[in-house]
Formats: C-alpha cells, sequence, structure tokens
C-alpha cells in the first residue's frame, strides 16, 4: 500500500471565484451521480462457477482541516482507472472508509469549505489498507468550486483496452516529422518494412513475419485499393491520418477480411473532428518533395458536411549507389554513382459529401476519388544490370458509398452498410533500344527492344473491383453484444498488348480473370466482474471462385477454375491484473484467399500463377502490458509477448534476377517473442522507447517442391530487430504554449540471408549484413488561431550503406524540412 504523491504533486481541482463557500454546486453532485450510475448498473456477481474474483482492497483516511474550515460539510470523491467517481462519507471527526476496491491506482479528492480543495494518487493493493492523511491548507481566495468529472477515452485507448490483439499508433507527433508511413509504422514491435529504392519504390510490409497480402490493409475500414491509395501502405501521407491501429494475427469481424498475418487499418478521423482544415509541406535530399491537404466542414445543425483531401509526391531518388561497372577491356570495377532513372511522381484526390445525425441515418456519404503516379525503373531485382528508359504507370478512380445507424431498437441494435466501385490501370512499357551503363550513358543497340527480358513489352492491365459489405451489431444485455458481418468481392482483369495489335495472334492479356470472394463471419463479445475480464469469440466462413485462363508457352489457353469453401475460428480475451497490469490471450484458425495480383501477376515484374491455393495458419498471441505506471521517477510502460504462426500452404513471392511469381511453401511456421520499454520523466520533458522483435519464421513443409529446405528460414527475412527513440521536450519556450522538441532514433538490423539457408557454401552464400541507422529530428510547434509546427531533420545521420533486399542501396545521409499548419 503506497502513497503515490501528495497534495503539492498533483493537479488540484480547480478553483474559481464568485461561488458561494457553502457546498459544491449541484450540478457537480449530478455529474457525479451521473457518472457513477454505470457501476450500479453491473449484473450480478458470477455464479459459483466462475473463477474467484481478485482480492479486494480498502482504502483508509482522515481530513485534517485548515483554520476556520468546517467539517461539517466536507466531501470526499473517489475516482478510480476508468475515471468513474464514488462518493465517500466523512464522519464528524474527518474519517472515511472506501472498501471493496479492485487493486490499481486511484485519485482521491478531499474538500472542506473554506479550505483549498487537495488531491492525492493512492495506490491499492489485494487483501490491503491504503491510508490517506489529507491536511488541507487555508484557501488563498475568497470563494471555492469543485468540479470532478471523469475524462472520456479516445478511440484508440478504447482500442488498446479491448481484448482485440492490437497495437495502437497515434500519429501525433509523426505528423510533424518528415519521416513516411512506412518509416513510422517499422519502429514498432513486430513491424518490418523492406523496400527496392527510396520513395515511391515497391515495399514489403511484415507483420511476425507474414507479408503482402497475407496482412490486409484498410482506411477507416475499407480496404485500401477501395479508398483511393492504390500506391501502398508506405507511401499514404501521415497527414492524412489520425492512427494506425495494428492488429496481430487474429482479426475482427468487423473488417470482413481473410488476412492470415494480421491487418492494419489507417484511422483518417473518428467522425467527430471539428470543421478546420490542415496543410504540409515537404522538401529534402535527393529531389524530394512532398505536400498534403485536408479539410472538413459541416453546415450547422443541419447535418450536411463536406470532406476532402489532396496529396502530392515527386522525387527523382538521385543518391548514390556502390555498383560494379566495366572498364574499357571489360573488367568489373567497384564505382560510386548516382541512380539516374528512378524518378517518382504521384498525385490523388478524394471528395465526400453526406450528412449525419439524421433520422435515417447517424451518417451517410458518398466519397470519390482518384490517384495516379508514374515510376521509372533503375535495376533488376539485385541491383546488378541498369535500365534506362523502363517505366511503369498507375491510375485508379472509384466511388464509395456509406451508411451507418446505431439508435435501431432503442439503440440496441447497430447497422453498416458499404459499397464501393473502383478501376485501376497499370501501364508498363519496356521497348529500349539501347543499353545503359551506371552513368546512364547509351551503348550498344540492341538486336531486339526491352530491358527487362528478353522481349518488349508495351501493355495495360485493367482491374475492375466491386465491394459490398453489411455489419451489424446487436445489444443482448449489458455485458454481451453479438456482432455479425457479410463482405463479397468480385474483381474482375483484362489489358492488352499493344505489340500485338495487327496480328492474328491472340492476346495473352485478354485471357479471363475474374475472382469472387466473400467472408462472413458472427462474433460473440462477454464482459465480465464491471469489465475487468473481456472475451470475444467468434467464426468465419470463406468463399472463393475464380475463372480464369492460362495462356500456355507454346500458345492457346488452357482452362483453369478454382472452388474454394472453409471455416476458421478464433478467441481474444483480455484481463486486467492488480498494478495497472492487463493480459491478453488470442487464437485464430485464419484462411487467406490468394489476391488477384498474386494469381494474375502484376503487369510488370510480377508472373502469373492461377493455380495458387489458399493458405490457413493457426495464429496465436499472449502478451502482459503495463501503460502508465506511474512512480515519484516518472511514467513507466512497457510489454512483453509471445506469438506462433503455424501455416500451411504459405505463398511466398520467389523469383530470379529478373522476373518473380507467387508460389505455394507447403508449410511454415513463425515463433517469436516482442518486448518494449518506455519512460517519461515527471514533468514529460524527457521520454524514452525501445523494442526488439526476435522471429524465427522457417519452411517446416515434408513434402512438395521446397522439402528439400525443410527446416531453413523463409529466405529474405529479417528475423532480429530492435528501435530505440529518445526525445526531449520543451514547453513555452519562446511563446507562451509553444513546443520544441529534439529527437533521436536508432534501428538495428541483424544480418539475414536472402536465399534458402542450405543451400549453398556458408562463406558464399548471398545474405544483407546487419545494419544499425540514426535519425535525428528538431521540431518546434506554436499553437494558436493557425497551429504552425516545423520539423529539420537528418536522416541516417553515419550514412551507413542500408540494403534491404540483397543488392538493392538504400538512401544515404538525407536532410528533410517540413512545415504544417491547422486551421
Amino acid at each position: 500500500m503506497t502513497l503515490l504523491a501528495d497534495a503539492s504533486a498533483s493537479t488540484n481541482p480547480p478553483v474559481s471565484p464568485g461561488r458561494s463557500l457553502a457546498r459544491p454546486r449541484w450540478s457537480v453532485l449530478l455529474g457525479a451521480l451521473v457518472l457513477a450510475l454505470p457501476a450500479a448498473a453491473q449484473e450480478p456477481a458470477p455464479p459459483p462457477s466462475a473463477p474467484a474474483p481478485v482480492e479486494k482492497g480498502e482504502i483508509s483516511g482522515r481530513m485534517r482541516p485548515c483554520e476556520g474550515g468546517d467539517l461539517g460539510q466536507s466531501e470526499v470523491w473517489l475516482l478510480d482507472a476508468s475515471e468513474r467517481v464514488t462518493t465517500l462519507r466523512a464522519d464528524a471527526r474527518g474519517r472515511f472508509l472506501a472498501k471493496d476496491l479492485a487493486p490499481g491506482a486511484y485519485t482521491l479528492h478531499a474538500y472542506v469549505p473554506g479550505c483549498e480543495p487537495q488531491s492525492y494518487r493512492v495506490q491499492v493493493a489485494a487483501g490491503e489498507r491504503a491510508d490517506v492523511d489529507a491536511a488541507l491548507t487555508e484557501s488563498v481566495t475568497l470563494e471555492t468550486t469543485i468540479d470532478v468529472t471523469g475524462r472520456t477515452l479516445s478511440r484508440g485507448e478504447e482500442r488498446t483496452l479491448s481484448a482485440e490483439s492490437v497495437q495502437v499508433v497515434e500519429l501525433e507527433e509523426a505528423r510533424q516529422q518528415s519521416a513516411d508511413l512506412g518509416e513510422v509504422l517499422s519502429r514498432g514491435t513486430g513491424v518490418s518494412v523492406q523496400r527496392t529504392g527510396g520513395l515511391g519504390s515497391a515495399s514489403r510490409f511484415s507483420l511476425n513475419g507474414f507479408s503482402g497480402e497475407q496482412v490486409r490493409v484498410f482506411l477507416d475500414g475499407i480496404p485500401l485499393d477501395m479508398a483511393g491509395f492504390g500506391l501502398g501502405l508506405a507511401n499514404v501521407p501521415v497527414n492524412l491520418l489520425k492512427r494506425v491501429e495494428v492488429y496481430r494475427g487474429v482479426v475482427p469481424v468487423r473488417f470482413g477480411a481473410d488476412a492470415l498475418g494480421g491487418a492494419v487499418n489507417l484511422v483518417s478521423s473518428d467522425g467527430d473532428e471539428p470543421n478546420g482544415a490542415s496543410i504540409s509541406l515537404q522538401a529534402g535530399s535527393y529531389g524530394t518533395y512532398r505536400g498534403a491537404l485536408s479539410g472538413h466542414y459541416k453546415l450547422g445543425e443541419s447535418g450536411f458536411f463536406l470532406k476532402g483531401h489532396a496529396f502530392g509526391d515527386l522525387a527523382r531518388n538521385n543518391y548514390k549507389v556502390d555498383v560494379e561497372v566495366a572498364d574499357a577491356s571489360g573488367r568489373l570495377g567497384a564505382a560510386r554513382v548516382p541512380r539516374f532513372h528512378d524518378g517518382f511522381a504521384a498525385g490523388g484526390f478524394g471528395l465526400e459529401v453526406g450528412v449525419v445525425d439524421r433520422p435515417f441515418a447517424d451518417r451517410l456519404s458518398l466519397r470519390v476519388f482518384g490517384t495516379r503516379a508514374r515510376k521509372e525503373l533503375q535495376h533488376n531485382v539485385v541491383m546488378t544490370i541498369p535500365y534506362g528508359e523502363a517505366r511503369s504507370a498507375e491510375e485508379s478512380l472509384g466511388a464509395l458509398a456509406t451508411w451507418s445507424h446505431q439508435r435501431l431498437m432503442d439503440g440496441k441494435l447497430r447497422l453498416e452498410g458499404v459499397g464501393g466501385y473502383s478501376r485501376r490501370d497499370t501501364d508498363f512499357r519496356d521497348m529500349a533500344l539501347s543499353v545503359y551503363d551506371w552513368y546512364g550513358n547509351r551503348g550498344v543497340e540492341r538486336r531486339q527492344p526491352g530491358e527487362l527480358d528478353s522481349t518488349p513489352a508495351d501493355q495495360v492491365l485493367r482491374q475492375e473491383s466491386v465491394l459490398g459489405r453489411l455489419h451489424a451489431a446487436y445489444v443482448l444485455s449489458a455485458t454481451q453484444q453479438l456482432r455479425v458481418s457479410l463482405a463479397p468481392t468480385f474483381v474482375t482483369r483484362g489489358g492488352e498488348d499493344r505489340l500485338k495489335r495487327g496480328t492474328d495472334q491472340r492476346d495473352p492479356l485478354s485471357a479471363q480473370r475474374d475472382l469472387l470472394t466473400g467472408v462472413g463471419g458472427l462474433e460473440h463479445e462477454l464482459s465480465l466482474w464491471d469489465g475487468t475480464l473481456k472475451n470475444v469469440a467468434f467464426v468465419k466462413g470463406y468463399l472463393m471462385r475464380s475463372t480464369s485462363e492460362e495462356a500456355l508457352p507454346e500458345g492457346g489457353f488452357r482452362r483453369q477454375d478454382q472452388a474454394t469453401e472453409r471455416l476458421g475460428i478464433g478467441e481474444s480475451l483480455r484481463f486486467f491484473l492488480p498494478h495497472g497490469l492487463m493480459l491478453k490471450a488470442s487464437y485464430e484458425f485464419a484462411t487467406r484467399l490468394p489476391g488477384p495480383d498474386e494469381l494474375f501477376g502484376d503487369g510488370v515484374m510480377v508472373l502469373a500463377n492461377v493455380g495458387l491455393r489458399p493458405e490457413v495458419s493457426h495464429n496465436a498471441n499472449l502478451e502482459l502490458s503495463v501503460s502508465d505506471f506511474r512512480t515519484g521517477v516518472g511514467s513507466w510502460r512497457g510489454s512483453v509477448g509471445g506469438f506462433a504462426r503455424l501455416a500451411d500452404q504459405l505463398i511466398v513471392l520467389l523469383g530470379d534476377d529478373t522476373t518473380l511469381s507467387y508460389q505455394n511453401v507447403y508449410a511454415a511456421r513463425s515463433l517469436g517473442v516482442e518486448a518494449s520499454a518506455g519512460w517519461t520523466s515527471p514533468g514529460e520533458w524527457l521520454s524514452l522507447d525501445a523494442n526488439s522483435t526476435w522471429q524465427d519464421f522457417r519452411n517446416a513443409g515434408g513434402a512438395g517442391a521446397y522439402s528439400s529446405f525443410e527446416g531453413d528460414r523463409i529466405p529474405n527475412r529479417p528475423w532480429l530487430f530492435a528501435n530505440l527513440t529518445a526525445r526531449l521536450q520543451r514547453g513555452s519556450l519562446l511563446l507562451t504554449g509553444d513546443t520544441a522538441s529534439f529527437s533521436v532514433t536508432s534501428r538495428y538490423i541483424h544480418e539475414f540471408y536472402r536465399g534458402w539457408e542450405s543451400q549453398g557454401l556458408r562463406a558464399f552464400k548471398q545474405k544483407v549484413s546487419s545494419q544499425l541507422t540514426h535519425s535525428l529530428g528538431l521540431s518546434y510547434t506554436k499553437p494558436g488561431p493557425v497551429t504552425l509546427g516545423g520539423t529539420f531533420e537528418v536522416l541516417n545521420v553515419t550514412d551507413a550503406k542500408t540494403y534491404d533486399f540483397f543488392g538493392v542501396q538504400r538512401p544515404g545521409r538525407a536532410l528533410s524540412f517540413k512545415v504544417t499548419a491547422d486551421f
């Protein structure tokens, strides 16, 4: 039993002049009563068969009034960790007692008319009594009013405290920094983002070893490519987002998703944002420029709103790389040259109109969007052959309608519906007639056009997608909810090879490529012991119908259809322990259906494999965490957990130096441990955070095409990495209310093999070496009617050579400057 802080170190209730000394306002007492109602509305104690509840504790105390204080009209309020208020009765001598308290941290407010109100932080331990000596001092004001109110949890906090296996990444600080979304997410546990270059390059997001489409990505619950951001997770502008929710291995039913390794939900808003706008501009090394604009406007009480965003990216990516260049005699020698054909340009917009808080809908909206990007291709997969003309382009357009109503059947039933359409065109051109060297010079003429392969390419792929989703939630009782979701998606793929025009050959890109998938689920949530224990159990159903034609090498086409129906189950549990600890455990038997790009290729470097089969996995997580343990030397946070992924028919992207394709590995397993720790000093002027992930991701198949590599690590996956962040902050440095901060970020990645580790001699294996990088950032924010912010950063301070894939060098030291304005 510990008294965490005395009155001088606590935040006193507000004191205002112009009120009576006699008693607190009736509104205060009514507010406290309202906040206390949920406690009174709980159901009776669990039946005898339920596990024994945690042993309770007590708080005993005495108020010692100041001279002239009136103990007869004293008041004592007790707030628990969820900010629920309990009023305590004090006797004529000022003594009070609170019994049957769950272990944890409490805030006690003591008020005696004529004295200065005082607040105390009290830690209650199981089976023990905490003593409080409330010595009140004489009030420095003539009149005193006390207001005790509870704080509403943010949506991010609600997710963190739920039974779901989720990590919430708030982006308030990241919006002021120049790091892109891929870099921000890679600072978390279990997350790895690998790139083939700078801004706009292809990237691979991995979560606990699983990557690509095994981890589904959403924007406000909508698949990312159906929400206007088909350029990939890493390239989504941070300034258009509020937070990111990372679901590990176990995905809630409401997403209607068939993810294998988890899901990432990018949250742009919670629907309660005020009228205003935000703009950010960024410039950096290697010809990098980024800009984003967003705004929201609601018209009075009519409920009509207008919301929009626009963004633009431009990068030359002309950083220097180390390559081998042939001299006049044809001998290869090391050289350091700037990349010359790696430019990237992208832009997009989104506009949403609708109404909120109407009798027929809580929200009804229509969103239209469009994006366009162009990317130059600099080299082959292992960066040994330069390209000078090959390029790809992508354009997408679409619309999305949403409707929700949360007040049906006296508020017990909530319905949400989504319907959307999108079209994506991917253009690829490889018609170079000359061979280029690493200096960008044209060399000998080619016998046949084309740099990537032995044949030229001039083609466009067209993909159309239709999405539907219906989600319903029903409150069975004060402790139980039932939720159901159904989400069908239809995708059709076509295209044109422009080089086939005017010939009598059938265009391979005209082959039929249709894919219908459906995911449905039923979920039950149970809350016991005043929310101390929460359990979510669910069942999911999966359906896939693939109708396609496969182009044969010798000419002609072969029918290749698939039909799959599968079931999955899962459960998530959360339990609050004493001293602010939280235990989470979750499991899902998950199925992931192959996606269009995996089945049909991407039209650039990934070839089609219409024979791919669905992959399944047993996913389990266990985590113990504490979010805010306050002591006299600061507040502490941390977590430790383990995970297991036992997958069958795992889909992996494999290939050679020129082309890639997705293949089924017979079986794989991923076991790992994650840990994080953080500390914030008193006054919040210094914070330190660190995390580390170890994962053992191996081929566990005893048969099939890769049986000879049984026991090997899955190639080209980091298996040990860590992050460290230190932030020094000072408020009111130049102006009242401003904030200045200096941050240091470090990341370590241990070496890993590019190919199967049992293949070849260890001394000659291709591997990506260990890497340690550091970044520095200096930020300043000035609040006001227009909140202004500026950040200067130095990325990769030591100019270390970094590689995410074998041979593909990442940018070196870079400078970046970013300004933001919120209206």
